[in-house]
């Protein structure tokens, strides 16, 4: 049985106002032509196939194109609800597209059993059991307790995920003593665990939710596809336990990644071998440092790597001559005739105090909502727990903002 694990499309992402359709586009042909290469019989996204709960069209009519491309492979897919998804959108054509080979668990189900898939092989018969867990939000396993603690909501959580996986995959080895095969039982998640490097693009799972997952919270499963963490990576070192990381650069700190999906190899005996697949890089994108002496003979070197047709997008973060108010226009000189394009400048600051009204004018471009709530914060005389209190109430205002229509 072979498994091709991804995650974390983010189909639709708009990136300092560019769009990545050409980049996905690319990614998904090069994604048909693995799958026929390597004779996969089974496609696992662990989530966030789109980048917010009301994606544009033109992402979903590239959702659903590779659904009819994939499908002359012979290959299933299964597509797994990520905390960015729509549950109510990625559910409303779940059972149409069972029609052309595609299975979608959108969130956490009513009946347990729904989440519990049988993967057949080239042949036609049971290769493996997947216990499908999406994202799980907290009022799918909780119900809400008054004068519960941050910790408490925390330990309860923790308590209920693990639950949901050892409930799931009883029910898994139930179905394989049923089959009366010695078939791998291959699980699913979308979730932090303890210890995964993250990059700035993985925006947080709101308060409530689950901060890391113990990796011993896991049922013994011959492996573990995880989704929501962009850089590709074992979980403790584990082979069986993988994050496959997104399939482009979602953020400049993410730029130097190579980026990769996965190919699951399993028999009756459990995992055979997991080979990491390389993604080609189909927009070129660096981060760059340095002083406007220093710049010139950077960008040049950089700008090798692009053209006419494809420029590098640039970051730029200009040390020393943070005070210039002209950097804009200096910049833009530095790169006339070059195949880049930069997409934003940063200033180092040097040791200054950071604040909202900076006498470098800093523009609310160079920061995230994050950096603007935590400055406003230090403008304050708080005690620690007025800061945390004032925090937990910010990110709740967050998830309400971010909870999409319908879920």
């Amino acid at each position: 049985m072979r498994i091709l694990h991804t995650s974390d499309w983010h189909l639709g992402q708009h990136f300092m106002g560019k769009t990545r359709q050409a980049e996905h586009q690319a990614f998904c042909a090069w994604l048909i032509e693995q799958v026929r290469e390597h004779q996969v019989d089974a496609v696992l996204i662990a989530g966030d196939i789109f980048d917010t709960g009301a994606p544009p069209s033109y992402a979903r009519e590239q959702y659903n194109r590779f659904i009819v491309e994939l499908r002359d492979t012979g290959c299933e897919l299964v597509v797994l609800g990520g905390n960015h998804d729509s549950v109510a959108m990625l559910g409303e054509s779940k059972t149409l597209l069972a029609q052309l080979g595609t299975r979608v668990i959108p969130g956490v189900c009513e009946t347990l059993g729904e989440q519990l898939l049988v993967l057949k092989g080239r042949d036609g018969q049971p290769a493996a059991l997947l216990c499908g867990i999406p994202f799980i939000r907290p009022r799918d396993v909780l119900q809400s307790q008054a004068g519960q603690s941050a910790e408490d909501k925390q330990k309860s959580l923790q308590q209920a995920i693990q639950q949901h996986y050892q409930a799931l995959y009883a029910l898994a080895e139930a179905k394989r003593a049923e089959l009366g095969n010695a078939l791998p039982i291959v699980a699913t998640g979308h979730l932090t665990t303890v210890g995964a490097s993250a990059s700035e693009s993985v925006r947080e799972i709101y308060v409530g939710s689950l901060e890391a997952f113990p990796t011993s919270a896991f049922p013994p499963a011959a492996y573990v596809a995880l989704g929501h963490i962009h850089r590709p990576q074992k979980v403790g070192g584990l082979e069986h336990i993988r994050y496959c990381g997104s399939p482009i650069a979602l953020s400049f700190d993410e730029a130097r990644q190579q980026k990769e999906v996965l190919l699951v190899e399993l028999d009756a005996s459990g995992l055979r071998g997991v080979t990491p697949l390389p993604v080609p890089c189909f927009q070129p994108m660096q981060s760059l440092r340095g002083s406007l002496k220093e710049l010139p003979g950077v960008i040049q070197e950089v700008a090798a790597q692009g053209s006419a047709e494809r420029p590098v997008w640039l970051e730029v973060l200009v040390l020393s001559d943070d005070y210039l108010s002209d950097l804009q226009s200096r910049i833009a000189t530095l790169c006339d005739g070059l195949p880049v394009e930069v997409l934003r400048i940063r200033r180092e600051r040097g040791t200054a105090v950071a604040s909202l009204t900076s006498t470098t004018r800093e523009t609310l471009d160079e920061l995230s909502a994050d950096d603007v709530f935590a400055r406003r914060l230090q403008q304050e005389q708080l005690d620690e727990a007025d800061v945390t209190r004032l925090q937990g109430l910010y990110r709740g205002v967050l998830a309400d903002l971010h909870k999409p229509d319908g879920d």
